[in-house]
């Protein structure tokens, strides 16, 4: 039995070396994405594992030529499968699988950060003190214990940041199509999206990107917010137009953000541009603004994150291989 790993990075590297001497099965690994140019070095495997952000492409020829290999899945090791054409794999016989709760406390954690970081404004005092200016005046911090957070999705990451900002002292809302009783000790439920957003100081967003997702937070969104009220998104970029974001902002709609992800992060994230003019002008406005923190997509990445999505992924891959079932499977 082969197992193929695509877009592999080195801090992944142990992981999967451990988990192929564990099982005493082949893995082998590559650093390229999974496109049709790429399909044909997954021949002579048994299972195939991906990670990206960019979709595959092709047509539906492409996964019918992966059956025809032999392959009887595509596992996506991170939670979005917006990659995968699932209809065309299923159709062509794969099983598809994700990786779909690797460590809510990764991300969970990251939209606490962020909004510690908001609240105490410190990417503001970072800016005055690279410029030696050493005064606080206008800069006055506010308690977490203070603010109501809101919560736009609280399934396995949102319920995990409700217990963490709960455990702050914050007063806790949730948002979510499907409520979930064992987080009633934390967080009280809203009928409506429009009402989380009108009450929260703070509005956190951990949704699947998908049709009713895409495009969550516009304008009319944005002018719901409070204008002292901070947007956290640790989830996925177009779940916010950002284009609606940066007018917010422009216009003190918002008091500000932390986005680990944004619209078209696939031609900025986990590269190296130095010195370079960015052509993405709304990422420019962005980083330009003191009020807003970006980092890089980089909300997953932790030790027992990493080592989660390899050791789940390759578990289901062979599972399947096997003949057995698994529980994340589309």
């Amino acid at each position: 039995m082969k197992i193929l790993m695509y877009s592999v990075r080195d801090d992944e590297q142990d992981a999967i070396q451990a988990w192929a001497a564990a099982h005493q099965i082949q893995v082998d690994t590559n650093d390229l994405e999974f496109h049709p140019e790429t399909a044909d070095l997954v021949k002579g495997y048994d299972g195939l594992v991906i990670q990206q952000r960019s979709p595959i492409g092709g047509d539906a020829s492409l996964y019918q030529s992966l059956a025809a290999a032999g392959l009887k899945q595509l596992t996506s090791r991170t939670a979005g499968v917006d990659t995968i054409d699932i209809p065309a794999a299923k159709a062509a016989g794969l099983v598809v699988t994700n990786v779909p709760a690797y460590s809510p406390n990764s991300v969970a954690e990251m939209s606490v950060a962020q909004t510690m970081r908001l609240i105490r404004n410190l990417e503001m005092f970072d800016q005055r003190i690279s410029q030696q200016n050493f005064q606080w005046a206008g800069l006055q911090a506010r308690e977490i214990r203070s603010l109501t957070v809101g919560i736009i999705g609280a399934g396995r990451i949102g319920g995990t940041a409700a217990r963490l900002f709960h455990g702050l002292g914050a007063k806790v809302i949730a948002y979510d199509v499907v409520r979930h009783p064992e987080l009633e000790d934390v967080l009280t439920y809203v009928d409506t999206k429009e009402d989380l957003l009108r009450q929260a100081d703070v509005v956190d967003l951990h949704v699947d990107l998908n049709e009713t997702s895409a495009g969550l937070i516009d304008a009319a969104a944005l002018k719901l917010m409070k204008t002292d009220a901070y947007l956290i998104n640790a989830s996925r970029g177009p779940v916010i137009v950002t284009d609606d974001l940066v007018a917010a902002l422009k216009a003190g709609e918002i008091a500000g953000c932390a986005l680990d992800t944004v619209e078209g992060e696939n031609a900025l994230f986990n590269q190296n541009h130095q010195g370079e003019v960015l052509q993405d002008t709304n990422v420019v406005q962005l980083m330009q603004m003191p009020n807003v923190i970006i980092t890089p997509h980089v909300g997953f990445y932790t030790n027992l994150a990493v080592k989660n999505m390899v050791d789940i992924s390759l578990d289901d891959v062979l599972a399947i291989l096997n003949g057995e079932t698994t529980a994340h499977a589309f």
